[in-house]
């Protein structure tokens, strides 16, 4: 069976909304309309997407060039768009190495436009889920891409929301870093309702409640547990907009979702 074949274009994926919501080409009438009914809700819901896209490329690229990073492990990247990690790590340095990893079939099909990295690199792709960390580490493509005895950034940008418990969340994210040297780093976002008024809340509340959105909303102590142990790099645990001014012309409440880069010592 192919990738292709796999894909069942009934039933919404997060990856094919928020490629909908960045105005791109890659999604179905499910994805369609899972977008347009959580933005009758949260009617600001592409800036948020546009803010988390502007904080992955000001991470990558502070990353890169203030902390000397040169492999990336990019979980949940989702389908191809402008500025992938690959491309904003291998312009400052075309040696950096990335590993990208999606449980989307869909993607899978258009790993081509990922791959094309600088020679001097290397970038591979791998079709797994964030679910299972282990199955992640010790898969081949991974031991042959990335070094894990030197520094790791891995990017958990716009997934964790998808993992719908502390209980299960938190092990995986240490389970990842448990696997990592000194000297990496954790990059982080995930929905919130801390930003918004008590009827944006309720709305949130309920569409959750009854499965139709799939992002779970943590509070600051919740997402900032993530982080247990690592060194935030300042400004620490803010709203995605603000993260070294990632998307300006935002406000919290716009995005609603917080983001935080921290360093393993």
């Amino acid at each position: 069976m192919t990738g292709q074949d796999r894909i069942d274009t009934s039933v919404p994926h997060p990856a094919r909304r928020y490629n909908y919501w960045l105005g791109g080409k890659d999604h179905f009438a499910a994805d369609r309309a899972s977008g347009d009914e959580i933005a009758a809700a949260f009617p600001t819901v592409r800036t948020a997407v546009l803010a988390n896209r502007a904080f992955l490329r000001r991470a990558v690229r502070f990353l890169a060039e203030e902390a000397g990073v040169r492999q990336f492990l990019d979980i949940g990247t989702g389908l191809p768009v402008p500025d992938n990690t690959h491309e904003l790590a291998q312009r400052v340095d075309p040696a950096s190495r990335v590993v990208y990893v999606d449980n989307d079939p869909i993607v899978l099909t258009h790993a081509r436009a990922l791959l094309t990295g600088a020679p001097e690199g290397r970038t591979a792709y791998l079709e797994a889920d964030l679910r299972d960390p282990a199955a992640i580490l010790r898969h081949p493509d991974l031991r042959a891409t990335l070094d894990l005895d030197r520094p790791v950034a891995l990017l958990l940008v716009a997934i964790l929301h998808f993992i719908h418990t502390d209980e299960a969340a938190l092990p995986i994210v240490r389970h990842l870093l448990s696997a990592l040297p000194s000297g990496s780093y954790l990059v982080a976002t995930n929905a919130t309702v801390d930003f918004a008024d008590e009827a944006g809340a309720a709305a949130y509340r309920a569409m959750f409640a009854a499965g139709r959105t799939d992002g779970y909303a943590r509070s600051a102590a919740q997402f900032g547990a993530f982080f247990e142990g690592l060194d935030l790099v300042p400004p620490g645990v803010v709203a995605v907009c603000d993260w070294h001014d990632a998307y300006p012309d935002a406000t919290p409440a716009d995005v609603a979702m917080y983001a935080a880069v921290g360093r393993k010592p």
